[in-house]
């Protein structure tokens, strides 16, 4: 897989994540917010919960005594509203909070951890052929370090560091395996260009080089892809999804690959 300088792809990365949050210092979003009032999940009873459609954040603000849960299509679209002062906190995963918060000087981060979860790769019903190959590649990726050298590249102090890089002898004569993606949540998948990068992307062409496949990527809403593997319209679902038992009604989930966390945004005055 050609990249570009391992500086670059990072940075592009996580701007393009937080770009839009950053310009709205100047429409008068910061100075008509209200004071923040939550400094810890107790803080979250009765207040507006901002949250991605489909997301784990989703779930667990539903469970907030009292509070009103603001749904958005994206998370982005989300930490905007709390920007402008239109809700008092964002519920979302660890890695993109710590993206906006890095370009957004108004923002912070809550200092403790809302929920923890197991980030896997969604497979159809039945087709635990699949499920179990990836398995497989994912535990040769495990052991032989790829994927701690995919996640040092792209979370924590190091990220550009290690690029992940397709072996020149590695083959895709298996045929294509289309993975569904939402490019909207850096570092684990964005956009660069018309291309999708990150954690999720890197891991997935490492999977797709041990197993012999190309790997294809279709970006869509996020609450599209566990339909998408459904459907068949992808062979697997890879968008930082977490394992839900309402999830495992849907779909077959793989071994994990990643944990993350899910933690509280808010305005930092």
């Amino acid at each position: 897989m050609n990249r570009k300088t391992v500086a670059s792809i990072a940075a592009a990365s996580i701007l393009a994540g937080a770009m839009s949050l950053t310009v709205l210092s100047g429409c008068g979003g910061e100075s008509s917010a209200p004071a923040n009032t939550v400094n810890s999940a107790d803080d979250l009873v009765g207040k507006s919960i901002g949250v991605q459609l489909g997301t784990t954040g989703a779930v667990v603000a539903e469970d907030v005594e009292g509070a009103t849960v603001e749904k958005y299509n994206k998370g982005v679209d989300a930490v905007q509203a709390l920007k402008q002062g239109k809700i008092d906190a964002v519920i979302i995963d660890q890695e993109p909070a710590k993206v906006f918060v890095e370009k957004n000087s108004d923002l912070k981060i809550v200092e403790e951890d809302y929920a923890v979860e197991d980030y896997a790769i969604a497979v159809a019903k039945g087709n635990e052929a699949l499920r179990d190959e990836i398995n497989g590649a994912l535990k040769t990726l495990k052991d032989n370090g790829t994927l701690d050298q995919i996640s040092k590249n792209w979370i924590g102090d190091e990220a550009g560091s290690t690029p992940y890089e397709s072996p020149a002898d590695a083959k895709h004569d298996k045929g294509k395996l289309v993975m569904a993606t939402n490019a909207e949540f850096p570092p684990y998948e964005s956009m660069e260009g018309d291309k999708v990068v990150g954690y999720d992307a890197d891991m997935m062409q490492a999977v797709c080089d041990t197993l012999g496949y190309e790997l294809s990527i279709e970006n869509m809403a996020f609450d599209s892809v566990i339909t998408a593997v459904q459907s068949g319209k992808a062979d697997v679902g890879v968008a930082g999804l977490s394992v839900t038992p309402d999830r495992e009604k849907n779909v077959l989930f793989t071994d994990s690959y990643a944990t993350s966390h899910q933690v509280i945004i808010v305005r930092n005055s």
